[in-house]
């Protein structure tokens, strides 16, 4: 007989998981549960989340609530009758009152090796924070924020040019190999689980548009790391000041550390060439050369398209 399971989880992390799920030939997946279609783009286009794509692709029923803490959506799970629930990036508290439903537990995928980096951020926030390893926690779910006890881990190391989409390409693949392995020796009785050192738990937090911002202040390796983080959203930005005056946005999409050559520079964001199509920015510790950027409303660029179509900002100051 396959374990009657239902699968929350919304954004592309999660479907790599859900098909590992899907494909198990232990799991049956009764339903899926997902965010609710967002207007995405410059034309708003109403768009599914990916894991309801994947869901109807294989004729699997998907729920889409506005808030799953409401009543009538702890009823309909009831009524499903899951024998397991598999959490991946689903984006909502889920309460206890589903969490206490199925035979086998509600168990979890997180982006880290708990108890560090519990939150909504694991994966931007190991970068971000000069992390050289990280991994995947499988873990049982109770109704605090990934406080549960741990059911298996698997290490990841960071290379020093990983940015968060790569990051996450890896932990869902390896989150969803080592799922499956979980959940067969989890049924059989296999595993032990293991209760979280709850004095070394470190946190992060829900993103916002406005941590993209660069402070010119910070060292260059804080900002090269912040750029990596976030390459995927909210993206690392500056500003300056068009040829009419306006001020637009700045995408830094790709940056080395480098150590400035001139020594006398002062103005933290000054930008600067050296001659040779390469363009640099000072900030608090060392230079920061850009090597793709991307002007508000155009297409993205190197630094010698950006020299050639922005020269008026050479040894400007970017705020």
């Amino acid at each position: 007989m396959k374990i009657k399971t239902i699968f929350m989880g919304t954004p592309e992390f999660a479907v790599p998981i859900l098909e590992a799920l899907i494909k198990s030939d232990f799991i049956e997946v009764i339903s899926t549960v997902c965010n609710q279609d967002k207007l995405v783009g410059r034309k708003q286009i109403l768009t599914p989340p990916p894991t309801k794509i994947l869901a109807e692709k294989y004729n699997i029923p998907v729920l889409q609530p506005d808030k799953i803490r409401k009543p009538e959506w702890t009823e309909k799970i009831k009524e499903l009758n899951p024998e397991l629930i598999v959490v991946a990036a689903f984006g909502q508290i889920i309460p206890k009152t589903i969490l206490d439903i199925p035979k086998y537990k509600a168990i979890n995928v997180h982006g880290s090796l708990l108890p560090k980096l519990r939150g909504a951020s694991p994966v931007q926030f190991a970068i971000l924070e000069g992390y050289e390893k990280t991994g995947v926690t499988i873990m049982i779910m109770d109704e605090l924020m990934d406080h549960g006890p741990i059911l298996s881990q698997k290490e990841i190391k960071i290379e020093p040019k990983e940015t968060s989409k790569t990051l996450f390409e890896k932990m869902a693949k390896i989150g969803a190999s080592l799922l499956i392995e979980t959940i067969s020796k989890w049924i059989s009785g296999q595993l032990k689980v293991t209760e979280q050192n709850h004095d070394e738990m470190t946190l992060t937090k829900i993103l916002s548009k406005e941590d993209g911002k660069i402070n010119w202040q910070n060292s260059a390796e804080k900002i090269e790391r912040q750029i990596r983080a976030f390459n995927i959203w909210p993206g690392t930005f500056c500003f300056f000041k068009d040829r009419d005056g306006k001020e637009r946005r700045l995408k830094i999409l790709e940056a080395d550390i480098t150590v400035c050559a001139n020594k006398k520079l002062k103005d933290y964001g000054f930008l600067f060439t050296d001659g040779k199509n390469n363009l640099f920015v000072k900030t608090g510790k060392d230079c920061l050369k850009l090597t793709k950027i991307q002007p508000e409303g155009k297409n993205q660029i190197n630094a010698t398209g950006f020299i050639g179509g922005y020269s008026f900002l050479i040894n400007k100051i970017l705020k």
